[in-house]
């Protein structure tokens, strides 16, 4: 793994100059070193530049919940909406702005990119490495992101935000019945955030693959870190699909091209199989992560290992394999062969196996432990439940027959939030718990905790769950009123309370957030005795992770006396010490044998840089100034040449075969 940013060196030349070294005590000399070495630049420009990884999660995590918040105020405008028949609140255009942007919001802008900050945080203290494999791509995968985020949002105080649904049906959505630049935008955008999203995974999977610590063999892995890796790679496969699309939609719409317009020879229903076959995956992409932080900080409150590691390492697998077969299940009503939606049915209630392995593993976790009721444990074992519930849905609307009475009604939106919303949002919020004083350095109150999420769960369940109802009773979906002799005013003044509900939950836990940032208690280095190896480190942890390389010997490198897990036992004292300059250490991909030592790359300000012209040339080609998007484009290749350039420290230490630009 070599590129302009990183340079490897064989570990051989460093480990004669291990026993000599041997542990750093804090606040020892060297460990005074690697501080200075690994720290940011104070100030606004160290801001702009650090390539940190633990900086860029809590930048992902911030972000993200920000979109949250923001989705969930477009949420209850929609449900002042819909709480009474007849109301005059929003405009029909309006509407269709507000609920396709809380659409793109929460599923684009949240869901994903939360997890990756949770991710980005915790991978190298997880895995026992100092950084991520790619610190300049990770920090410009944030940019991008946020760059991308802005885009799509500052067409919304104009009044011409996206307004075709998050799913963006052609004809719809085609220059024939859209005529503004809202469709322009929503495609634009989502071309943006997938270059950053796609740089982000295989920022992940090259993580996985070669910055294990010795030791961490490849069954040892967290499965969170399994749950990632999924996600990722199925993002490799499945973002250039949604891609294609978009940008061939935006052929169509400004170019003249037809590949939507059925009048000339275009296909509408090929826009469907694009964005289905990106879309069922993502489904998973956005869950798999939160399951694996399930899996991970569950156990602890449990006070024993997660029942069934491999069996959950597997089905984690299976889901994303599966969810690959079942992009049909979004095109049952469209016409398509019997055959066809047999086979794809059938699929869809096969993919019910594997998560149930992971419902029956964390239920037996709990059965099999002695459960701590702390505020992260309520959020897990909440999320169970409401993964049962949107799971059930899920295979009621892989009945064919069902799914014809079921598609698009209030019963999808149902279940959709359960499977969006609550499989997501509940290990999130526990996550933030857990890992709070992590990020920190203190407890969050456990009152208020509790509070929240009670609040939050009993509203989010008479909010959503009252909409299957609601199906059942045949309201359509994104209608944006209704007449009272519908008989639906009781259901929908319902779900509009239990969503304000919701929403004081919430609420709850922010100011939680920033009341304990303040007046938390000091948190310690592992103040919920849990096993994994972030929780080796101080909280939060120095810039460089691990002054010694960690020798992992087991899954549970911190329970291993009580456990007595394994032959040997995990070493975090006496190791690898890399001093000379930014370095890191990279392993083989299955047995995590030693292989090289990294050189690590500084920070840099050119990742913004980069991220802002190309977002800046996504204008252009929206505006039309093709001027300025050859400008732009211009100043992003020069962008990229500085990032590039080869530095002579690094090439004087590079390995014999030299450096392949990557």
């Amino acid at each position: 793994m070599a590129s302009a940013d990183i340079t490897e060196r064989p570990i051989d030349d460093h480990l004669a100059r291990v026993p000599e070294i041997g542990c750093a005590p804090p606040g020892s000399d060297i460990e005074v070193q690697l501080a200075r070495t690994w720290e940011s630049e104070p100030g606004w420009r160290g801001w702009l530049s650090t390539v940190d990884h633990k900086a860029i999660g809590l930048r992902y995590i911030v972000t993200a919940f920000i979109f949250l918040i923001i989705g969930g105020l477009e949420a209850l405008l929609i449900r002042i909406q819909l709480a009474r028949p007849d109301q005059t609140l929003l405009t029909p255009e309006q509407y269709n702005q507000l609920f396709t942007m809380h659409g793109v919001t929460m599923i684009f802008l949240y869901a994903l990119p939360i997890l990756s900050g949770f991710s980005n945080y915790l991978w190298p203290l997880l895995l026992g490495s100092r950084d991520m494999a790619f610190p300049r791509l990770n920090a410009f995968s944030y940019w991008i992101f946020l760059f991308a985020g802005i885009f799509m949002y500052v067409s919304f105080p104009l009044g011409q935000a996206p307004n075709g649904g998050w799913f963006n049906y052609v004809p719809f959505s085609g220059p024939t019945f859209n005529t503004g630049p809202n469709i322009d935008v929503f495609a634009l955008g989502m071309v943006l955030l997938g270059i950053s999203t796609s740089v982000g995974s295989a920022n992940f999977v090259v993580t996985l693959f070669r910055m294990r610590a010795p030791g961490m063999t490849i069954n040892r892995v967290p499965i969170l870190v399994w749950g990632t890796l999924t996600a990722s790679v199925a993002n490799l496969l499945v973002i250039p699909s949604v891609s294609l699309a978009f940008f061939l939609l935006w052929l169509d719409r400004q170019m003249g091209t037809h590949f939507f317009d059925v009048a000339n020879g275009g296909k509408p229903l090929l826009w469907q199989h694009l964005f289905w076959i990106f879309g069922h995956p993502w489904v998973y992409a956005i869950v798999l992560p939160a399951m694996g932080i399930v899996s991970d900080a569950l156990p602890t409150f449990c006070r024993r290992p997660l029942v069934g590691y491999t069996a959950m390492a597997l089905a984690t697998m299976a889901v994303m394999l599966i969810g690959f077969e079942v992009w049909i299940h979004h095109m049952f009503a469209t016409g398509l062969p019997t055959v066809a939606l047999s086979i794809f049915g059938a699929a869809s209630m096969v993919i019910s196996v594997p998560s149930s392995i992971a419902v029956f593993a964390w239920i037996a976790t709990i059965w099999l432990g002695r459960p701590v009721f702390k505020t992260p444990f309520l959020f897990f074992a909440g999320f169970v439940m409401l993964f049962v519930i949107g799971g059930l849905s899920g295979v009621m609307t892989a009945a064919v027959p069902l799914d014809w009475q079921l598609n698009e009604t209030y019963f999808i939106v149902a279940h959709l939030h359960y499977v969006l919303l609550g499989i997501n949002v509940f290990p999130v919020v526990g996550g933030i718990y857990y890992w709070f004083p992590k990020f920190t350095g203190r407890m969050m109150d456990e009152t208020l905790g509790k509070l929240s999420f009670w609040v939050m769960f009993i509203g989010f369940n008479v909010g959503f769950f009252p909409m299957h109802w609601a199906g059942l009773l045949g309201m359509p979906r994104r209608v944006y009123t209704y007449s009272s002799r519908m008989g639906w005013d009781g259901v929908n003044m319902i779900t509009s309370i239990g969503s304000f509900v919701f929403a004081i939950g919430v609420l709850i836990f922010l100011v939680n957030v920033v009341v304990s940032l303040k007046r938390g208690a000091l948190a310690g280095p592992n103040p919920w005795d849990a096993a994994t190896l972030e929780w080796a480190t101080s909280s939060p942890p120095p810039a460089y992770n691990f002054a010694v390389i960690p020798t992992v010997a087991s899954r549970h490198p911190l329970w291993e006396d009580r456990l007595d897990e394994g032959r040997g036992r995990s070493n975090f004292k006496e190791g690898l010490l890399l001093a000379e300059g930014r370095e890191a250490i990279s392993t083989s991909p299955i047995d995590a044998k030693p292989l090289a030592i990294l050189k690590m790359p500084d920070d840099t300000s050119t990742p913004f840089f980069l991220g802002l012209f190309i977002s800046l040339l996504f204008v252009g080609l929206l505006l039309h100034w093709w001027l300025f998007t050859a400008a732009t484009a211009i100043a992003g290749s020069l962008a990229l040449i500085v990032w590039l350039w080869p530095r002579k420290a690094l090439a004087q230490r590079a390995m014999p075969q030299g450096d392949n630009n990557g």
